[in-house]
């Protein structure tokens, strides 16, 4: 910007603020925009993203917020259009990445495809400008996908930015090789910014919206397939329940039996885990037909027509996600009251942000009553099966649609290979362990396979498993203890397969 070493002033343009380090720093994106000095000092306007806090003591929550502004930024109107570097900021003195800097590269590099590894470079502070190999080696060793200089060393740049040193006759001298060496530093930076290919973020807009789509089907298949499997639960304890008490039916039609029966129903979301949420930010976003969450948590989206999950067809907006991919007006997201079946007026009751849960209740049901339920719907043909083969073929009808579903998370995890340049973040490795186990159930021995070596990758990461080291440790065992991340965090940590 035209500050020389001679000058006694200085641009200062991040005011830091004296807090502790247990407190979190807000974890918002700050975009600074340098312009105005083209053809003096700099040959480019310059536009800096911030990510300060990431990482931090407040949750992951927070880190997917951050996530979230960031595609908000990208896909603004009048936001950010290209991007020509990824800094990732280390310490000279740094002899290997904590485990919190690896949880923020492995989030940060989640965020892009794989065109974007050129564009990933080093920035290195409190340097003394000798080749940093320790840093260069932890980059190495943590598996980090960047740019690569000739010799195969990660693209870097070092700086020791020490203006505010007070100047004497003992530290000029040093504090002006510095200076020089830093400016130096920034010359070779600019050149690189100025050589290396821009990424048009409208690419990179559909990479993050197809990571979220991805990463909502897969937790939406899961959780068809887990209902899919309390249905089937059901039906045979039914079965068994007939088959025991037939004669007892035969002779008394009001006779009663016992069985399980599983159905739907709306919760509350935490809200006080999500603190960042304003009106409607927040929730989930659920189809009223499928009664399914396609998409939780939705953070950025005001209502369901301004959720990633819902695509074009035809000029009207359909769900990716729900089993009918049904029309966005079929779908919700405003506060309810969650204990009202329907639409609540009671004003005394507390309206919140909500989801759908699947719950078991044991209730008692005549053989008529059975008949009626699970007849619904079929031809007069059909009726005139006894109840038991009616449960048979509901059970095989119920099998092909798990069936469906399993295929659908596979190809979804196939796609996402395919595209993202850190392949599957810590959330969708929970859903590789439950696809692994369904897989194998189903005796899909090759898809099985194929989902394991993935995984075992991502196991063998150093960056990954240091990533889910930090999640565990720094995001509190409160939070860790509460959701499957969390539990796969432990149980990999401490060796075991993940539940």
């Amino acid at each position: 910007m035209g500050v020389e070493f001679k000058d006694n002033d200085w641009y200062q343009i991040v005011r830091e603020e004296k807090k502790s380090q247990s407190e979190s720093q807000t974890p918002d994106v700050i975009v600074y925009e340098v312009f105005g000095l083209e053809d003096r000092t700099l040959p480019f306007s310059l536009t800096i993203i911030d990510t300060p806090g990431y990482g931090d003591t407040g949750g992951n929550e927070r880190d997917v917020l951050v996530s979230e502004r960031l595609l908000d930024l990208f896909r603004s109107t009048d936001g950010v259009r290209e991007i020509h570097a990824v800094c990732l900021v280390l310490k000279a003195s740094d002899n290997r990445l904590s485990d919190r800097l690896m949880y923020v590269l492995d989030s940060v590099v989640s965020l892009f495809g794989k065109d974007v590894e050129e564009n990933i470079v080093a920035l290195i502070t409190h340097s003394n400008f000798l080749t940093p190999g320790n840093v260069l080696q932890a980059l190495k060793d943590a598996n980090i996908r960047c740019a690569k200089e000739e010799e195969g060393q990660s693209v870097h740049f070092m700086f020791d930015n020490i203006q505010q040193t007070e100047r004497n006759k003992k530290n000029e001298r040093t504090l002006k090789t510095a200076w020089e060496s830093t400016e130096y530093q920034i010359s070779q930076f600019t050149d690189f910014l100025k050589n290396t290919k821009t990424q048009n973020l409208r690419d990179t807009v559909e990479v993050l919206n197809s990571r979220i789509r991805l990463a909502a089907c897969i937790h939406n298949l899961q959780e068809r397939i887990e209902f899919i499997e309390l249905k089937q639960s059901d039906i045979q304890q039914t079965q068994e329940a007939l088959k025991k008490h037939e004669q007892d039916m035969k002779n008394n039609d009001k006779y009663e039996i016992e069985v399980d029966e599983t159905f739907k129903i709306k919760v509350p979301v935490d809200e006080s885990r999500w603190w960042a949420f304003r009106g409607n930010y927040g929730g989930a976003v659920c189809c009223e037909v499928c009664k399914e969450n396609c998409h939780y948590p939705c953070t950025l989206a005001w209502y369901p027509r301004n959720c990633e999950v819902m695509e074009y067809r035809k000029n009207e907006l359909y769900c990716t996600v729900c089993t009918g991919k049904c029309h966005v007006s079929k779908h919700v997201k405003e506060k309810q009251c969650t204990a009202c079946e329907d639409g609540c007026s009671d004003s005394s009751h507390l309206k919140t942000h909500w989801r759908y849960v699947s719950k078991t209740r044991r209730v008692k049901k005549t053989e008529e009553e059975m008949k009626v339920k699970y007849e619904k719907g079929r031809e007069e043909s059909e009726k005139s099966a006894s109840l038991l083969e009616t449960l048979q073929k509901k059970m095989k009808h119920l099998q092909k649609e798990k069936d469906q579903f399993l295929e659908e998370s596979f190809q979804h995890v196939v796609k996402l290979d395919e595209i993202a340049l850190n392949v599957v973040s810590i959330s969708t490795h929970v859903h590789l362990d439950f696809l692994i186990e369904k897989m194998k159930e189903e005796g899909e021995t090759e898809k099985a396979m194929k989902l394991e070596m993935m995984k075992s990758k991502m196991d063998e990461n150093p960056r990954f498993k240091s990533a889910l080291s930090y999640m565990y440790k720094a995001i509190g065992k409160t939070a860790a203890c509460g959701n499957k991340v969390g539990k796969a965090a432990m149980n990999l940590l401490r060796g075991n397969k993940a539940e």
